[in-house]
């Protein structure tokens, strides 16, 4: 088994955050580069191809899913090295999703985020992040890659766990 779920959810007026972390022993630009450059994507999440600015759509892989399907995601906002905002519409939904970093004392912490309209399906999408951003610091520290078996449906309760404490009194 991985490390014990990081996952949190807080509501939000619109819904519900999903934050899922991750500290590294590296400078922010590092960290950034590792989640915006189509070859370091490549390494942990898929590759991207396109014209990336805000506003622009690109096209990105999911290398690590079945048949690794791509799929159009829009950027909404590229504040380097320390916000990406981007966007998706597929079969599931809307997924509007951040990357935040910030880095003190030789550390950088990436907090992903993905803005819910509900709470609804976080015992599935809290193990999906949870995976992935321990496949991008397998990646960055080359290290072999976990199993997604490992952490679904193994963390499912806990993210389940999460609708009843934020859920309103």
């Amino acid at each position: 088994m991985t490390r014990p779920p990081t996952g949190r959810l807080f509501p939000t007026p619109d819904g519900n955050d999903l934050v899922v972390s991750r500290t590294f022993r590296a400078p922010v630009e590092d960290v950034w580069a590792s989640v915006t450059e189509s070859d370091r994507t490549a390494r942990w999440f898929g590759p991207w191809e396109g014209d990336a600015a805000p506003g622009r759509v690109i096209k990105v892989q999911m290398a690590h899913e079945d048949q690794a399907p791509w799929f159009d995601m829009r950027i909404d906002a590229c504040d380097p090295p320390r916000r990406l905002a981007v966007s998706a519409t597929d079969e599931s939904g809307d997924w509007r999703i951040e990357l935040l970093l910030s880095h003190t004392d030789g550390r950088t912490e990436l907090r992903l985020v993905h803005h819910l309209d509900t709470a609804d399906g976080v015992g599935e999408l809290g193990p999906g992040w949870e995976y992935y951003l321990d496949m991008l610091a397998a990646a960055r520290d080359g290290l072999p890659t976990p199993s997604f078996d490992d952490y679904y449906p193994a963390m499912k309760p806990y993210f389940e766990a999460l609708r009843t404490r934020t859920a309103p009194v």
